[in-house]
């Protein structure tokens, strides 16, 4: 098995308000896609870090090999979240992919 985890930081010119819908638009988007890329395994998003916390979201991932990650990253069903619902508002983004064992 394959994890695939990303830490967002929202872009800094987002009043809160508008951060709250981002994070819940993100997480509704992509956890919509369990089930419909072949591969993934489990896709969860969390949007409530305690205030300690220096990143806005995190995607935590499962994917069958790297082969599904790769598959994953360029399927149209993602992409089409991604561009709509992530990227226009991240200022920074950190990723780890790793096999566990």
């Amino acid at each position: 098995m394959v994890k695939h985890i990303i830490l967002w930081k929202l872009k800094d010119s987002l009043s809160e308000e508008e951060k709250k819908a981002v994070k819940e638009g993100a997480k509704a988007g992509l956890e919509s896609l369990q089930g419909r890329i072949p591969g993934l395994l489990k896709i969860t998003v969390r949007i409530e870090g305690l205030e300690s916390s220096n990143a806005d979201m995190m995607l935590d991932c499962d994917f069958e090999d790297e082969d599904s990650l790769k598959f994953y990253a360029s399927h149209p069903e993602h992409n089409s979240v991604a561009n709509a619902k992530v990227r226009p508002y991240t200022q920074t983004r950190l990723c780890l992919d790793y096999k566990e064992k």
